[in-house]
């Protein structure tokens, strides 16, 4: 015990606690690390897309990914999304309580729903929703062409990664969040005005909608 030693004497340790306990004396301890198990990818993609970022028509390329958003309370949500690089255009979003395979597929199923004729080169990086064999088996009943990221490479998927940069610093970053639902809301605010009223340069001025209902009906 380094009191005893410091000190030349032979206290108790049981003495030495009881004594710290009385003045409101504690050590530091550091936070064990948590011990994460690795998962071996049941199904991995090459980077097809290769950073061709520039569509010029909807539904051909699409980007997904799921970010995390903290609450006041030390809670957290997980918000999942599909972008179109064809409009830039939020084709579907799902905000849950944790990032799990479920989140990522109502996400699919979602963006299917709305987009039924679309068969796209989809694009993500190696997370383990995104290499499951379930996953990719909704991949293949639409025909959809599966690409994923390099490991350890961010840019890869660079445009997702820039949307989630937009929504927190316009979004996020400007206030405090108390509850899911009130999180839940803004983010349903922001990604409407995303859509359609956020103008953008790359769209000729156009909000991504606007621009997209363009190029479809043409």
């Amino acid at each position: 015990m380094n009191v005893n030693r410091t000190l030349g004497k032979c206290y108790n340790h049981k003495r030495i606690y009881r004594l710290m306990k009385c003045v409101n004396l504690q050590s530091v301890i550091r936070k064990k690390r948590k011990k994460y198990i690795k998962s071996t990818p049941q199904i991995t993609a090459e980077n097809i897309l290769n950073r061709k970022f520039i569509e010029a028509s909807p539904n051909n390329k699409w980007l997904t990914d799921v970010t995390e958003f903290k609450l006041a309370n030390g809670t957290k949500a997980y918000l999942s999304a599909i972008l179109d690089l064809g409009d830039n255009s939020i084709v579907s979003y799902v905000l849950g309580h944790s990032n799990n395979n479920q989140l990522v597929f109502e996400t699919f199923d979602l963006a299917i729903k709305n987009n039924p004729t679309a068969k796209p080169l989809f694009h993500s990086d190696r997370g383990f929703q995104y290499t499951n064999k379930v996953f990719k088996s909704k991949l293949d009943s639409i025909s959809a062409t599966q690409s994923m990221s390099r490991v350890g490479r961010c840019i890869d998927n660079g445009p997702m990664e820039g949307f989630w940069g937009i929504i927190k610093s316009e979004m996020y970053y400007l206030r405090k969040f108390n509850t899911f639902d009130e999180l839940k809301l803004s983010i349903d605010n922001y990604i409407d005005f995303y859509n359609n009223k956020r103008l953008q340069k790359k769209l000729k001025g156009l909000a991504p909608i606007e621009y997209r209902e363009q190029t479809l009906s043409a």
